[in-house]
């Protein structure tokens, strides 16, 4: 009797396995480590930091399914049923896939878009370098081009290694200083626009003043970074000069770097042993028009109520270096400081602009 009832008892848990659908069949392991596989590709390439909704879905789903298969694990085997344990795998993977492409589709953009940023950037540096080199020091503009310069380098540097998110930090770093360095030129051409018409009667009155009284004078443009002799009207010669480090405004106060704007004369001419720079020219600044811009400035708050107004100006030597270095003097070479002392004297004018449309 035993021996006829094991083939039936086997035959029942073989019906019931075709009756649950399978459920006899293996746990579905090998779609848990395609999953995990699929996942750990997904955070190598970013996505976690790219498409962290997609990731984390992916993430949940094999959780859920990795669930799924130990719930069913924990069953008797004939009553086990991994389908949905299979099926919540197979779409964690295919979400992890997804997850993958959206990341590289986003990294994409933003290396375009930090490409494209940087190449902007680079460009308008040039140009305002360009710009710059071309004209005086103006007021913080350098200082506005470096940082905006180290902002852009640093940003290349992170863009290289996929930091894209901090690499547009910094370019939008570089976008704020450049904005700043706009602003300082803007005003600039705007100071100079406004006093052009000054600058050209001090021009016109100082030739005047040399013709009627039949001497030798100075005619210095900033600018241009030329001292011009004149005589009688006319112009002699054309030196190349330094100017002071910050001689992009008129000179405010003592210390400031700036070579001043005006019309002055010569109070002293210092030969060999008299100057600290080869030979010189010492000129009456601060003039009473000096002076009054001065008061003014500190009644307005504009400098410093401790600020000196500063002297010892000249016209002196060892200029040539192509370059604005003096404290706000006006240097030339020692040849020609030699020539400029045996004609320019005492009572001589020499006037100073920032920039003459009419000379020479």
């Amino acid at each position: 009797m035993r021996g006829n009832i094991r083939p039936i008892i086997l035959f029942l848990i073989i019906m019931l396995c075709i009756f649950m659908g399978g459920g006899c069949e293996k746990a579905p392991v090998w779609r848990l480590e395609k999953a995990k596989k699929d996942l750990e590709n997904a955070l190598n390439a970013g996505s976690l930091r790219y498409s962290e909704t997609r990731y984390r879905e992916a993430e949940n789903i094999m959780k859920a399914g990795w669930m799924e298969m130990a719930r069913q694990n924990g069953k008797f085997a004939p009553f086990r049923d991994y389908r949905k344990a299979d099926s919540l795998l197979a779409l964690a993977s295919e979400t992890a896939l997804k997850a993958v492409a959206e990341t590289d589709s986003i990294i994409h953009y933003l290396d375009s878009l930090s490409r494209f940023e940087l190449t902007q950037l680079k460009q308008e540096l040039v140009e305002y370098n360009n710009s710059l080199n071309g004209s005086l020091v103006i007021r913080n503009a350098i200082k506005y081009w470096t940082f905006a310069q180290q902002a852009t380098q640093i940003g290349e540097q992170l863009a290289n290694k996929g930091e894209y998110e901090e690499a547009r930090k910094e370019f939008a770093k570089a976008r704020y200083h450049l904005g700043w360095l706009s602003s300082a030129i803007d005003e600039y051409v705007d100071d100079t626009a406004s006093k052009i018409k000054v600058w050209r009667n001090w021009v016109k009155e100082t030739l005047d003043e040399t013709r009627a009284k039949n001497c030798y004078g100075l005619i210095v443009d900033k600018i241009a970074h030329k001292t011009y002799l004149i005589y009688a009207g006319n112009l002699v010669k054309t030196y190349d000069c330094d100017l002071g480090y910050n001689s992009s405004q008129q000179k405010l106060f003592a210390g400031d770097g700036a070579t001043p704007e005006g019309r002055y004369y010569v109070t002293q001419v210092k030969r060999n042993g008299q100057s600290k720079y080869y030979k010189a020219l010492l000129i009456n600044y601060p003039n009473e028009t000096d002076r009054r811009r001065f008061a003014h400035n500190k009644a307005k708050g504009i400098i410093s109520s401790k600020a000196g107004i500063g002297k010892l100006i000249e016209v002196h030597g060892e200029g040539g270096r192509h370059e604005d270095w003096t404290e706000g003097c006006v240097a030339v070479t020692n040849r020609a400081m030699d020539e400029i002392v045996e004609k320019v004297g005492v009572g001589a004018p020499v006037t100073i602009v920032r920039r003459s449309d009419l000379w020479p």
